[in-house]
């Protein structure tokens, strides 16, 4: 397991004992973001610095650093394909860079778009479509917003939280979304629609979710500390 921490490193632990392998230096800044490469040799990085950074697993090397943002940034994400990662931000974009090479290939909103559709706000979270063709997006303006990967376009605005949105996770068949708020719910809404399926409410702001192997447990986390198990069942 790896993990993103405020003292500026990511760490390598051994799930089995709890040892750490390995520690990640490099970051001027918390590191707020983590994620795998497909084949697991690489892991990108996300920090308060403004950066991303591409490591060897195995060495702690930095291949490459991707300069762009100009505020923290909050997550990441890999494409399907594990060519491209795309990153959010509190500077209030999306990008989209050629893992390879470091380059950026796309903004969201562009330059021209800053207010489309009244958009504004703290990118915290972002998860990819099974396809890869869209993404989907949480923000401090309360909603998600869904994407077009390759034009930048806003497909789908997801409305009905009344605080930030932490994350987002897609469901196994890729057909619904979980959000997570500081409003203290859970929502599971409809891909396709938009439409709000289903809330479930706790006592405290939610800051994660994710979707378990079995593609039905969803298992989210809160401000109290407490980790909660719901099944999507009948939805």
């Amino acid at each position: 397991m790896i993990s993103a921490l405020y003292d500026s490193t990511l760490k390598l632990w051994n799930l089995e004992t709890g040892e750490i392998l390995r520690t990640f230096q490099g970051h001027s800044g918390r590191v707020f973001a983590v994620a795998l490469t497909l084949d697991g040799k690489q892991v990108i990085s996300g920090s308060d610095d403004s950066t991303l950074k591409l490591w060897n697993l195995e060495t702690g090397e930095i291949l490459r650093t991707f300069q762009g943002h100009s505020r923290r940034v909050n997550a990441v994400a890999l494409t399907p394909d594990g060519k491209q990662v795309i990153s959010t931000s509190s500077d209030n974009t999306l990008k989209l860079w050629n893992l390879e090479t470091g380059e950026i290939l796309r903004t969201f909103p562009g330059e021209n778009q800053r207010t489309f559709h009244g958009y504004n706000g703290t990118l915290f979270a972002v998860a990819l479509t099974r396809d890869g063709k869209q993404v989907i997006s949480a923000s401090s303006d309360y909603t998600l917003k869904l994407w077009n990967l390759e034009t930048g376009e806003i497909l789908r605005t997801f409305q009905g939280h009344s605080d930030e949105v932490k994350a987002v996770a897609l469901t196994a068949d890729g057909k619904q979304v979980i959000s997570a708020s500081n409003d203290n719910t859970l929502k599971l809404w409809n891909l396709e629609t938009g439409e709000e399926i289903a809330t479930f409410t706790g006592e405290a702001a939610f800051y994660c979710c994710a979707v378990a192997p079995d593609g039905v447990t969803i298992v989210a986390g809160e401000r109290l500390g407490r980790v909660h198990f719901l099944r999507l069942e009948n939805v």
